[in-house]
């Protein structure tokens, strides 16, 4: 592998984006997500997709400054309108981030996918990773978790406009207040929760280290129709993936039913950031996350000594 002492964070940590030293006091942080359609609307397909590409600068701690295209588009099966539309919804997100467009590219595919790449800017040392975390922190969760689910219920047919609202908006929601909340505060690990599931990217965590998770059932924010669809087995295959990736990271202290489990390895589009913070500085954070419009954000566990490299679900 090429070595480059200006490249911070590269593959080796797998966080959310690499991040590279331009100079003493700046660094460019540098990611790439998109995805295929998970709601009907194009327009507001367009905005999930592009907030939860620029979701990977927010997680460093930095500011996206540029973003460029990536459209793969059925340009046979579908009219030229919906692809207007998707672009038109990114956009808008994109300038809800104070970003700007500045260029893209696009491909004919039979399955249409929408994202961006993003160039934020951030302080050499003002870097959130991922797997930094100390003994005895709190974990804030700042979005509900269960995306996944009711995107496949939507998919299915059986979601009606009360059950997709609430997943929709929060899918919307940039990460842009949360992000600029974290830098106020002493948080020593930040990650998004997307693809890999709440499970999934809590583990990232703590993974080879010295420490562990407690994560209270209880206390995890979850759309209430992502319970209901899970019952009915609306549950996307990421689940599985998930779980048998994971599963074996995971002690059981409480009794979890089996739509729980779906719940926990669901992945995510857009989700919430999930970081760790000194105790004594959680409460006040949690306040002003609040009080800025992130309702649903809750402490929902801590950082434990053991066992290492473990999460331990309690009720």
């Amino acid at each position: 592998m090429m070595r480059d002492e200006n490249v911070l964070v590269g593959l080796e940590t797998g966080d959310d984006a690499g991040v590279y030293r331009l100079s003493d006091d700046l660094a460019i942080i540098q990611t790439v997500d998109f995805i295929t359609p998970i709601v009907d609307d194009p327009y507001t397909f367009g905005q999930i997709a592009a907030a939860n590409a620029l979701s990977d600068v927010y997680a460093m701690g930095g500011t996206p400054i540029t973003t460029m295209n990536i459209v793969c588009f059925p340009t046979s099966s579908q009219e030229m309108t919906i692809l207007t539309d998707i672009l038109r919804g990114g956009l808008d997100k994109i300038q809800e981030a104070g970003a700007v467009l500045i260029g893209g590219h696009s491909v004919a595919d039979e399955e249409l996918k929408y994202g961006l790449s993003v160039t934020g800017v951030i302080h050499p040392s003002q870097i959130l990773r991922r797997n930094n975390p100390h003994a005895g922190d709190k974990l804030i969760l700042t979005k509900p978790i269960g995306t996944g689910i009711v995107s496949t219920a939507i998919k299915g047919g059986v979601a009606d406009a009360k059950a997709i609202e609430p997943a929709v908006r929060s899918m919307t929601m940039l990460n842009k207040k949360a992000a600029e909340l974290i830098r106020t505060a002493d948080v020593h690990a930040c990650t998004d929760v997307t693809g890999f599931s709440l499970m999934g990217h809590g583990y990232g965590m703590i993974a080879n280290s010295k420490l562990g998770m407690a994560i209270n059932i209880s206390s995890i924010p979850i759309f209430a129709a992502a319970r209901d669809f899970a019952t009915m087995g609306f549950v996307p295959r990421g689940v599985r993936r998930n779980m048998e990736y994971y599963r074996s990271h995971i002690e059981q202290a409480c009794e979890i039913s089996d739509e729980m489990w779906d719940i926990l390895f669901d992945p995510q589009t857009s989700g919430g950031l999930l970081m760790a913070i000194p105790p004594d500085k959680a409460e006040g954070l949690l306040k002003k996350l609040r009080s800025s419009g992130i309702k649903e954000a809750a402490i929902i566990g801590q950082i434990v000594d053991k066992p290492k490299g473990k999460i331990v679900l309690r009720g």
